[in-house]
């Protein structure tokens, strides 16, 4: 039975997902994956990626123009797909959403760690502003006081990612050279604090062996997402209707052919196209 909250969305309306390019679509495929009765408006920022290198009030900007785009889809939550906005502009976009609950990517995978880690060293790989904004030490040592934390920004990693140099020696000597820091601090658990790093999951297990536990943000967030859509009565219960001709639309700001090609290579669902707009405008 479908719910209809009073003054809120319909729990058919589809999830709202964006990121600043196409990191995004991992947790756009967890979503697919844990929760198949939903439909998802996701949009990429590839005219404007990568936000982790841009300042705090410039991503601040550019979430409200998104989530002002996200909210004419008539969407029932946010999923700030994107580790550099959770990071530094989360208020603002709850501020922007309303009414419309909100989940990040910080928080699920900051949680998963704290559980799994054995001798409290837990290493975040993430963008600079991601890094630079301490929000994953913040949400871990929130969760376990005790934790050692070590941090390395991984600028080089995202480019690689959306050039498609996934599995390269290049792409595994700058892997390399970023955790070498971390493995010598003895780390057992490690946050891939950026979207696009899941993408790496088999060169980070391959490069640093079983020993030390993976932390897959994307599949977090969307365990909690369940959890959140519970709590607001907002889940779908109902099957997805196989005939519906648009349950995942896809937006974008710049390059569509280029981001359904990278999208098709990832997803478990055939993307036609992308639509792209002027997310300037909103």
């Amino acid at each position: 039975m479908e719910i209809i909250n009073e003054h809120g969305p319909r729990s058919s309306s589809p999830i709202g997902v964006f990121d600043s390019g196409l990191g995004g679509l991992t947790v756009a495929r967890e979503i697919m994956r844990n929760l198949p009765s939903e439909k998802i408006v996701y949009f990429g920022d590839t005219a404007r990626v990568p936000y982790g290198s841009k300042s705090k009030q410039t991503v601040e900007r550019y979430s409200r123009q998104i989530v002002r785009f996200l909210k004419t889809q008539d969407i029932k939550a946010i999923v700030t797909a994107c580790n550099t906005a959770t990071a530094t502009a989360f208020d603002v976009i709850r501020e922007e959403a309303g009414d419309i609950p909100v989940i990040g990517v910080i928080e699920p995978g900051a949680v998963t760690a704290c559980n799994g880690t054995k001798n409290g060293r837990i290493g975040v790989i993430a963008t600079r502003a991601t890094i630079s904004s301490k929000a994953y030490e913040k949400a871990i040592l929130g969760i376990r006081p005790d934790a050692d934390i070590f941090a390395e920004a991984c600028p080089l990693l995202v480019p690689l990612v959306e050039e498609g140099w996934i599995r390269d020696e290049v792409t595994d000597t700058v892997i390399m050279r970023y955790l070498e820091p971390l493995l010598q601090k003895k780390i057992d658990t490690l946050i891939l604090g950026c979207t696009h790093y899941p993408l790496l999951r088999s060169e980070f297990r391959r490069l640093v062996g079983e020993e030390i536990r993976l932390v897959n943000p994307a599949y977090e967030t969307a365990r909690s997402l369940k959890e959140l859509l519970k709590k607001n009565e907002l889940l779908n219960t109902m099957a997805r209707n196989p005939d519906d001709p648009m349950p995942y639309r896809f937006f974008v700001s710049d390059e569509p052919e280029r981001f359904a090609e990278f999208a098709n290579s990832i997803l478990p669902v055939d993307v036609r196209k992308a639509e792209r707009i002027a997310i300037e405008n909103y």
